[in-house]
Formats: C-alpha cells, structure tokens, sequence
C-alpha cells in the first residue's frame, strides 16, 4: 500500500487536507472521492531511501539515536499539480473548446475520443498540453471534473463545479451546451464593453499627445517671437496662463511623469488590499456614469452564474460560494455572503439581497417569486437575460454621449490655445499697421 497526500474541497467550497493510503493513484482518487470531497491535488508520500540503508550499516544498534543535527527520516511530497502553470488560455479559446467538446459529447463520442479530436485540431500548445493532462488524469481513473481541477488557471471552479454536477446527473452534454452558452454570452457582453471604450480611449490619447505637442513644441516658439516684436508690453491674460503652463510642463516633465506612474502604483497597491479593494469597488459603483453599468454588468453576471449552477444541479449553498468567489465586486460578494448564511440557516435568499442596497427592488421581487413557485433556476436567467438588453442599452448610450463629449473637449484645449496665441498676433498687426500710416 502506498501513502498519498491530498488537498480537496467539500460541498461547502472549503479546502481539505490529509493522508490516506491505498493500492494505486486510483483508488486514492476514488477513496477522496467516498468522503464527499473533490481532489484538487494528490500527490504520493515518497520517503528517501538513504537513511534507511544508513541505519542498515554494519555496527548500527537497533534503536540507536541519531546524532544531532544528523539527517532524520526525510518526506518528499510530491502533489501532482499541473504540469501546465506557465500560461493561460484565452476566455475565446476557452470557450470554442467547450463548444466543440459539447457538440462531440452530444454526437454521441466516448468522452476519451472526444478529447484526443480535439487535441487533433487543436493549434494551441498550452491547450494541448492541457488535453493531455486532462487525457492522462482520466486514463488513471480519474473524472472528467477531477482532471479539470489539475488546471485552475484555465478552468475555473464555476466551470469544474457543473462539469461534476453533469456527470453526476449523466447530462453531461446538457451542461456543457450551457457552459458553452453561458461562456458566449459572457464574453459577448465583455466584448461589447471593450469595444464602446476603445473609441473613447483613442481620442483621450491623442487629445493627450496633440496637448503635449503643443506646449512642448509650439508654444515655445510663440513666446519668443512675442518678447522679440513686443518687448515689454503685457500679453493677454489667456496668453500668459498658456504660457505659464507650457513653461511649467517644459521644466516638470519628468516629475510629471513620475506623479502619474505614482497614481498609477498607488491605485494598483491599494487595489490588492482587501480594505483598498473593498472601498475602490464601493467606489466604482457610485461613479455617476459608469457605475450605473458596472452594477448591471455585475448584476447579470451573479445571476446568470448562479442560475447556470443551479439549473445545471449545483447544491445551493455551493453554487453561492462559487459565485461570491467568482464575482469581480467586493460589494456584491459580501452581500453573497450574507445571502448563503441565510440560506445556511434555512432562511430565505430575499432579506440578505434586500438588505444590501445592491440589488434593485426588481431582482429582489424576482428572486423571492422564483423561490416560492420553485422556478428560482429560471427566473435568475431571467433576471441576466433583462440586464443583458440594459447593458447593452446602456453601453450604447454611454458610447453616444462620450464621442461628442471628447470631441468638444478636444477642441476646447486646441481652440483655447490657439485663441491665446492668436490674441497677440492681433495686437502685432495692430502696430504694424499703426506705424505704416504714421510713415
């Protein structure tokens, strides 16, 4: 019999350590997997030859201390984690994989074949090597959701979590035709979000470099071609603060450069923290433009999580865990959090949803219905697929009240530099033309 360590996680999305002995790698899997847990990582107890041959040398008295300092019996731990942790997959990537994999499962293909077709065709290095991880782990009597595990950079606990609950129910295809949905409409509404920002950010830049320009390169000049023609004579009052400011961008570049990248770590630093996260999250959802859309971004993601997991035969009380640690806002994973310790006490999910301010009245009322008829599975797909529309709604608002507005800030930079150059210019011919009808 061999000694094996594991690490797993209960119902509950707690983890699990311990020691237990068996024939194979095999049957430690399976012996996990009688406690209700599922492995994460399990790795053999191998213990170092040398010192059991030191203490069979010749004049060696059978229970004789070893010196101190001396090397004792020595334990390598060996947790066969995956051999892929030096890159991600992509979400897009992800998600053809699960599409592919469900259409094949649904074919009616062994799940083993269906694997080594799509290591076939597959063109990605880290995703093949993942296959075979995922094909070896298998083949060593492992499931499909267990060899998942091996692979947490790409597949997360939502996706391992249904992929049990599918084999468990044997609707495996089942759940991955709704993983592969759920992925796609994931990344659909991310896209979409990426996409309404990228104009914006394109004109912010160059309102930015065409700035910079200006006072670096341009206003300079100016200001030497005025001290020469008018000497001593006092310029505008909009020609002198663009001036001023040009010659302070001039001599505190670098400082000013400095200043930003020292925003930029600070935010970056206190981002990790969790009292720092906490409040930047509180944060971004009272933002008056965007936080509307973060709420309902986050808002359709909690839900149509949720409702895939319990659609899909997740318990309950792990599918809040899942969610409240897949969700990308603190807020709303705390107010997940008081949701599952109610529904822990054989509460309802309603008071804890309401109490927390997050959740609109509407979402509130639609999952207390959803609970009393027992349709709470698809009334929370309900509840995304109606915050889905706003987030698109909304994004295609923000995108048509940004474009303007960047436009009009971009020209009131230019235009009021290139009033207060003009300005002077004006006061030049002035004297020009002055002194040519004094001649």
């Amino acid at each position: 019999m061999a000694k094996f360590q594991y690490v797993a996680v209960d119902a509950a999305g707690n983890e699990q350590r311990g020691t237990l002995e068996a024939a194979n790698r095999g049957a430690a899997i399976a012996a996990v997997r009688a406690n209700g847990l599922m492995p994460k990582a399990l790795g053999e107890i191998k213990e170092e030859e040398g010192d059991a041959a030191a203490q069979a040398k010749p004049g060696a008295r059978p229970g004789a201390k070893k010196p101190a300092g001396g090397k004792g019996l020595k334990k390598e731990i060996k947790l066969e984690l995956p051999k892929f942790l030096k890159g991600g997959v992509k979400a897009k990537d992800r998600t053809t994989f699960t599409r592919q994999l469900a259409t094949l499962v649904n074919a009616g293909l062994p799940l083993m074949r269906c694997i080594e077709v799509l290591k076939k065709q597959n063109q990605i290095p880290s995703m093949a090597e993942c296959l075979d991880g995922v094909s070896e782990n298998i083949q060593g009597g492992g499931t499909f959701s267990e060899a998942l595990t091996q692979f947490p950079k790409i597949f997360d606990n939502l996706y391992v979590n249904m992929v049990k609950a599918g084999e468990a129910g044997g609707v495996l295809e089942v759940v991955l035709q709704r993983l592969a949905e759920f992925e796609e409409k994931a990344q659909k509404i991310k896209n979409k979000v990426k996409g309404a920002m990228i104009y914006p950010a394109v004109v912010l830049v160059a309102a930015i470099g065409i700035t910079a320009f200006l006072l670096v390169a341009v206003i300079p000049k100016f200001k030497q071609v005025f001290q020469d023609i008018l000497g001593g004579e006092k310029l505008p009052a909009i020609t002198e603060f663009v001036m001023g400011f040009s010659a302070f961008v001039q001599h505190n570049g670098i400082q000013i450069a400095l200043g930003v990248g020292a925003l930029v770590v600070l935010y970056k630093v206190v981002d990790k923290t969790p009292q720092g996260n906490f409040m930047l999250d509180a944060i971004r959802l009272k933002i008056p433009v965007t936080g509307t859309l973060v709420k309902r971004t986050a808002i359709s993601q909690v839900t149509r999580t949720l409702g895939t997991l319990l659609s899909s035969g997740v318990p309950i009380l792990q599918a809040l865990t899942i969610v409240r640690d897949t969700s990308s806002n603190r807020i709303i994973a705390k107010a997940l959090q008081s949701v599952h310790d109610s529904v822990k006490e054989g509460e309802s999910m309603t008071d804890p949803l309401a109490a927390s301010g997050v959740f609109p009245p509407m979402v509130v009322s639609m999952v207390q219905v959803g609970e009393e008829t027992g349709a709470l599975p698809e009334m929370l797909t309900r509840i995304a697929n109606n915050y889905d529309d706003e987030v698109d709604n909304a994004v295609a608002g923000l995108t048509a009240a940004i474009e303007p507005a960047l436009i009009i800030f971009l020209a009131v930079i230019v235009g009021t530099i290139v009033i207060a150059m003009f300005l002077p210019m004006i006061k030049i011919i002035s004297n020009v033309s002055g002194a040519g009808s004094a001649m």
